[in-house]
């Protein structure tokens, strides 16, 4: 059976996030050089931090509100909306953190490298969260109309960001979430994506490493 409203874009930006996590932490392990430099200078952080904040805030904003007025007088539930929140702060500290890391004098790569695997692990175990304990409830008690406008808000909080960040998420995506996410756009952003914005971002990035994080499978 398939789910009444189409998750697909969450699902692969969650898996994108994954995916982009295994890449972090393989540059912040190497032994021949300093990680914080490997990760400063590379463009895939800049360009995962502000895809984070945009599907973060977007949720904070547009999703766990209309999710606890329709789930009003169910604490169980709202409980795990509160939890939701509570990660997404833990995650945001820990994303500041390394970032203040990668040019604070005199830190410990030991201390930094336990702040990359604190915001590993922790990600890692709020998508699954998420996935697993509030993609049910959005299912079953937000109506269509409330999540368009929660799809809308988190279009416009990437849309400043439309050329790193479509092909960023696009990157390593079957091929159905790649048409289906392509679909949603207009034909001139679609033009762009495919004659400038990935060719330009393909050149700057090369190829990545296949990944060790599993990807969670995107409903059908």
């Amino acid at each position: 059976m398939s789910d009444r409203l189409d998750m697909t874009v969450m699902y692969a930006t969650h898996n994108k996030l994954r995916r982009e996590l295994t890449h972090i932490t393989r540059a912040t392990a190497r032994f021949d050089s300093d990680p914080r430099y490997v990760l400063r200078v590379g463009a895939d952080w800049e360009v995962f931090r502000r895809a984070l904040s945009a599907h973060q805030s977007a949720e904070d904003d547009a999703l766990w509100p209309p999710l606890r007025r329709a789930l009003a007088g169910n604490p169980f539930d709202l409980a795990r909306l509160e939890a939701m929140e509570a990660e997404h702060a833990a995650i945001a500290s820990l994303v500041g953190a390394v970032n203040g890391a990668l040019t604070a004098p005199g830190i410990e790569l030991d201390l930094f490298g336990e702040l990359t695997e604190s915001l590993l692990s922790g990600l890692v175990g709020h998508l699954d969260h998420e996935e697993n304990s509030v993609f049910p409830l959005v299912q079953s008690a937000l109506d269509a109309d409330l999540w368009e406008h929660f799809r809308q808000v988190h279009a416009v909080r990437v849309g400043p960001y439309a050329p790193q960040l479509l092909p960023w998420l696009l990157d390593g995506a079957d091929e159905r979430t790649v048409s289906f996410v392509l679909a949603s756009f207009p034909a001139p952003a679609r033009q762009a994506y495919e004659r400038r914005w990935r060719p330009s971002c393909t050149a700057l990035d090369g190829p990545h490493a296949p990944s060790v994080v599993p990807a969670r499978p995107e409903p059908s």
